[in-house]
């Protein structure tokens, strides 16, 4: 029997919603880390059993394990004796980088602007921008970019810098067609699964190109904000570099109490 990823819910976006990409396994891993981020299981909450997995996509046990085992490697569940498969926070850190709670999170503010492309192409890492991407020097990656445009303003929200991982440098050749993120679209390529994002927010002046480019003044205050994207198995897929005025940046971010 051909096994197929199918989801009963129709108000959830599940595999059958989208062309499946990559092994089963990664389909369904990604559905299930979908609807993590997306809050249809909460931090401290249970996945569903195997069995019940295994109803919902038709799929064998083997493929259902598979999948756990991606999100477990992710950092996304933990699999705890007699307790099943559970939902956990973010490893903590001493440092000053702000964790991102919700993936989701940055699929919305991305999708709520458009992005306009200055260049795209392939370069390789030297001492300065290795300081700023933290990527190795002499590594060479995808550069694009450009500006971000919100309908709301006529400047713009921010200047953006992408890195994207070489192995990946095929999407560029879709990157003028689209609209959104680009992290879900190499997912979608290439079946990877983004499962985390570290955030840093650091101070900086702008200098005077960029800062007519923004419309504010030269050496005004500004906030960079450096994302980077990893995949299971801790391989660096993109980074991202957003540099605001800081007259137009706000980060806002809930907290809440989880028992687990």
């Amino acid at each position: 029997m051909t096994e197929r990823v199918s989801s009963s819910n129709k108000g959830e976006r599940a595999a059958d919603s989208a062309k499946p990409v990559g092994p089963l396994y990664v389909q369904v891993s990604n559905t299930l880390k979908d609807e993590i981020v997306n809050g249809v299981h909460p931090v401290g909450s249970t996945l569903p059993t195997e069995d019940a997995l295994c109803e919902r996509f038709s799929v064998s046990r083997y493929t259902v394990r598979e999948a756990l085992r991606l999100l477990r490697d992710g950092g996304l569940v933990a699999s705890r004796q007699g307790a099943g498969t559970v939902v956990i926070p973010p490893s903590s850190s001493s440092s000053d980088i702000h964790q991102v709670m919700s993936i989701n999170d940055l699929v919305d503010f991305a999708t709520g602007t458009r992005f306009v492309i200055e260049s795209t192409k392939m370069i390789s890492i030297d001492a300065r921008l290795a300081s700023r991407t933290n990527l190795p020097v002499d590594s060479h990656w995808l550069e694009v970019r450009g500006y971000r445009q919100s309908e709301a303003m006529d400047t713009p929200v921010c200047w953006t810098e992408y890195y994207i991982n070489r192995a990946y440098a095929a999407v560029g050749r879709l990157l003028q067609r689209h609209t959104g993120p680009i992290f879900p679209l190499i997912e979608d390529l290439f079946g990877v699964n983004v499962a985390e994002v570290h955030q840093q927010i650091s101070a900086t002046l702008l200098e005077p190109e960029l800062a007519r480019a923004l419309d504010v003044e030269a050496n005004s205050a500004a906030l960079e904000v450096r994302r980077i994207y990893k995949a299971a198995g801790a391989e660096i897929a993109q980074v991202t570099i957003n540099t605001h005025p800081a007259s137009r940046f706000q980060h806002s971010m809930t907290m809440r109490r989880v028992r687990v």
